[in-house]
């Protein structure tokens, strides 16, 4: 699977300004995505391969971010992964659209809290585009919905930089099982839920989500 999806993704782009995208059409194992961008990002800094958005879904599984504590581990019903990124555990899965954001900050500001709100902007077109309402809230990364008055996070987004270059991103609930939730402390944030597009009523497929992700992608690739 590596080799696979490494040569696939090691392609030529479409030149600086503009990233090439790949979106892979089984679920990749984590570890091979972990070594695929680890090898995506030596390439951009030298310049030898182009930024990158990376369309995925993963196994079921869990992540630890470098803030999470074990405690918050509930229910290891799936494999377990150190992910190297900020934030703290969180869920992927079938159902759920991944999106590695493989992005050179040196020609794009080299300001990690402007580039968290660009990808929290390109969540809230993409769901613009569903008729739904994404927000921020203050002091937690992601965005979040009202679901039946309360509040519930749709979009989770973890972000690791190495010589300003950028990669991890964000996962994006089209239609995972839910349930898989119940086996951590989502993000460290016990009083809230987590939802999806079909939890809301909307049926889309990953295919019209992928659309809407590169229809306002020119948000996030900003210099």
């Amino acid at each position: 699977m590596l080799k696979s999806a490494q040569k696939t993704i090691d392609r030529a782009g479409f030149g600086r300004d503009e990233p090439e995208w790949h979106a892979a059409s089984v679920p990749v194992p984590y570890p091979d995505a972990l070594k695929a961008m680890e090898r995506r990002v030596a390439g951009i800094e030298t310049g030898e391969s182009s930024e990158l958005i990376w369309l995925l879904e993963h196994p079921p599984l869990y992540t630890a971010g470098t803030s999470a504590p074990e405690s918050e581990l509930l229910d290891p019903a799936f494999p377990v992964y150190q992910a190297g990124r900020g934030g703290r555990f969180t869920y992927h899965g079938p159902g759920q659209r991944v999106v590695y954001v493989l992005c050179d900050l040196r020609e794009r500001g080299r300001d990690l809290r402007a580039y968290v709100r660009r990808l929290e902007e390109w969540i809230i077109c993409v769901l613009g585009e569903f008729g739904i309402q994404g927000e921020r809230r203050g002091g937690r990364v992601g965005i979040w919905v009202d679901h039946k008055g309360r509040e519930e996070k749709i979009a989770a987004i973890g972000v690791r930089i190495r010589r300003w270059i950028a990669y991890h991103g964000l996962s994006f609930n089209v239609n995972p099982d839910l349930s898989h939730y119940k086996g951590i402390v989502p993000c460290g944030l016990p009083d809230f839920g987590i939802t999806s597009l079909h939890a809301l009523g909307i049926k889309a497929t990953m295919a019209e989500v992928d659309k809407a992700f590169r229809k306002h992608v020119s948000i996030v690739f900003e210099s």
